[in-house]
C-alpha cells in the first residue's frame, strides 16, 4: 500500500529473463539487513528491460519517456519481501543525476533504444518483436552492454499465486543500496504475461556486477503494457 502516489507512468515492451542460481552466490552480494529469497531452493538473477512511458507527477498532463535496463534479485528485508537492484541503467540524464545525487542509488547513464522489429507501423506495446539495445556511457563505473530481440509467442496469462511466475514478477517493493539502504513502493494491477523467445546477442550485466554468467537458458516473460503508480524513495 502506497503512503502517497507521487508518480504515475506506463511500462511497456517489458522483457523478464530469469536465471536460477545458488543462493550463496546472491547472499555474499547483499547489504546488511537483506537476505536471499528463494523459490523451491533457488535464488534468481533477472535481467529486466522495458520502456518507462509518460512518467509524471500525479496531476501533471505531460511526462517523460525513456528505456530502462536492470539486473535484480529477490530478497527479504526490514520492510518485507521485495527485489534488490544491482544496477538501473537509464537513457535519462536528468533522472539518473537526481537519483545518484539525492540517494546515491545505482543508476547509470546509457544510450538505449527499444524499437519494434519487422513492422514499422506498430505502435509501442502491441505485442510484436522488440529490439532493445543499451550501451552504458556513465564514467568511472564498469561498462555494460545489452543487445537482444524478444517476442511474445503464446497466450496471455496471469501468474498463479504461489507460483514461480508470481515469485519473479509480482513484486511491489524494491530495495537499493546507496549511501544507506533505501526502499520504494509501487502499485499496479497484476501483470499480464506471455511466454516469449529472446535472441540475446550481447549481455554483460552479470560481469559488470561481479557475477559469473549463469548456466543454462533463462525463463523468459514478455509483459503487456501496465499503468504504474509509485511512492517516493525512502531510507530504511
Amino acid at each position: 500500500m502506497l503512503e502517497r502516489r507521487w508518480l504515475e507512468m506506463t511500462w511497456r515492451d517489458g522483457l523478464f529473463c530469469h536465471w536460477p542460481v545458488d543462493p550463496a552466490v546472491v547472499a555474499e552480494t547483499l547489504p546488511d539487513r537483506l537476505s536471499v529469497a528463494t523459490h523451491d531452493g533457488d535464488a534468481y538473477l533477472s535481467v529486466v528491460a522495458f520502456v518507462m512511458d509518460d512518467i509524471r507527477p500525479r496531476g501533471v498532463p505531460v511526462g517523460l519517456s525513456f528505456p530502462e535496463l536492470n539486473l535484480r534479485t529477490y530478497v527479504e528485508g526490514p520492510e518485507g519481501a521485495g527485489v534488490y537492484f544491482y544496477n538501473l541503467d537509464a537513457d535519462d540524464r536528468l533522472g539518473v543525476s537526481v537519483a545518484r545525487r539525492l540517494f546515491a542509488l545505482p543508476y547509470y547513464r546509457a544510450e538505449m533504444d527499444a524499437s519494434p522489429v519487422g513492422d514499422a507501423g506498430r505502435s509501442g506495446g502491441e505485442g510484436g518483436a522488440v529490439r532493445f539495445t543499451s550501451r552504458r556511457t556513465h564514467r568511472g563505473v564498469p561498462q555494460a552492454r545489452f543487445d537482444a530481440t524478444y517476442e511474445p509467442t503464446g497466450e496471455a496469462f496471469a501468474a498463479e499465486p504461489g507460483s514461480l511466475d508470481a515469485f519473479l514478477v509480482e513484486n511491489y517493493r524494491f530495495y537499493a543500496q546507496g549511501d544507506r539502504l533505501y526502499r520504494g513502493e509501487i502499485t499496479h494491477e497484476p501483470w499480464t504475461l506471455r511466454p516469449a523467445t529472446v535472441d540475446c546477442r550481447t549481455n554483460t550485466l552479470f560481469e559488470a556486477n561481479g557475477f559469473d554468467r549463469p548456466d543454462g537458458d533463462p525463463l523468459v516473460h514478455y509483459a503487456e503494457p501496465i499503468d504504474v503508480g509509485a511512492d517516493r524513495i525512502r531510507s530504511v
